[in-house]
């Protein structure tokens, strides 16, 4: 059986996670897999091309995380029509022809960092919120995620709300200037790694580091480093290695004639300095070992 594993992107640390989840799926089962995507987050269209190459090479399945929910509809409906069998994995596409979504439920993740980071501020003052590819699902989700958990605490005010395009040196920029726009802020809320790492650097040059706190998804080294050096606070923890595993085995089930689940939720994790060494924690981190 030969797989397709098509990522939104392939320098994040998440991503070569995803790929080593992918690729034990694939040996356990004898699939001969090709992992290839965009270098950017944000290449729609080198993702769509990548996935026509991938259907004109004869594979039976393709594993794939959307660049934009609605773009990559179209390359589905080919998919399907060549009786190629689609999951997508961490960011879906507004279509039923995928047999499986497997992913973090990422409005209860991101609504779980909005009271995180209520009670780091004492559940009063001004927040900036830094989502990250505006028509991707995940960061769609979790900005919506977030405003919901945050519309709880009604003397907490998100006074800015900026695009990052998964790029860390803009989300720094966008740190700066929420920082210089509003003095009294509080927190931040970073919706992915890029995000995350753009803030920190900004609080930390501006010595703001621990006044001003951070919640962040993933958990890249970097995030980590941030996290017990007391920049970010607290990081949502995804499963990566589960989606890319769970991904490819779903493909492979549903073409063996087997049951697969339509939604697979592979979980969040909150983590801070004190559950850092945690025992399931560190697995959670260190997939491999």
């Amino acid at each position: 059986m030969n797989f397709a594993v098509v990522p939104k992107g392939l320098t994040h640390q998440f991503w070569l996670t995803v790929k080593k989840g992918a690729e034990t799926a694939a040996s356990e089962r004898n699939i001969k897999m090709t992992w290839l995507g965009p270098e950017k987050e944000t290449d729609v269209v080198k993702q769509i091309n990548i996935i026509e190459d991938m259907l004109g090479s004869g594979v039976n399945g393709i594993v794939m995380a959307a660049c934009d929910q609605d773009a990559l509809v179209d390359v589905v409906k080919r998919a399907s029509e060549k009786g190629v069998t689609v999951v997508t994995i961490d960011s879906g596409v507004n279509s039923d022809i995928p047999v499986s979504f497997v992913a973090t439920d990422n409005t209860a993740g991101a609504s779980a960092a909005a009271k995180e980071l209520a009670q780091l501020i004492g559940n009063e003052g001004e927040v900036g919120v830094i989502p990250f590819v505006k028509g991707a699902a995940t960061s769609e989700l979790r900005e919506q995620g977030f405003m919901k958990g945050i519309a709880e605490f009604p003397n907490i005010k998100v006074v800015s709300v900026q695009h990052c395009q998964s790029d860390v040196s803009k989300a720094m920029n966008i740190t700066e200037d929420m920082l210089t726009s509003n003095p009294n802020l509080k927190g931040i809320f970073a919706a992915n790694e890029p995000a995350a790492l753009g803030a920190a650097q900004a609080i930390k040059a501006a010595g703001k580091a621990g006044q001003i706190k951070i919640v962040a998804f993933d958990a890249s080294d970097d995030e980590i480093s941030a996290l017990k050096e007391g920049t970010i606070q607290a990081l949502v923890v995804q499963n990566p290695f589960k989606m890319g595993y769970e991904g490819v085995k779903a493909a492979y089930d549903y073409i063996k004639g087997e049951k697969v689940e339509k939604r697979i939720d592979t979980g969040v994790t909150i983590v801070t300095q004190q559950n850092l060494n945690d025992l399931e924690v560190q697995k959670l981190l260190n997939p491999l070992g």
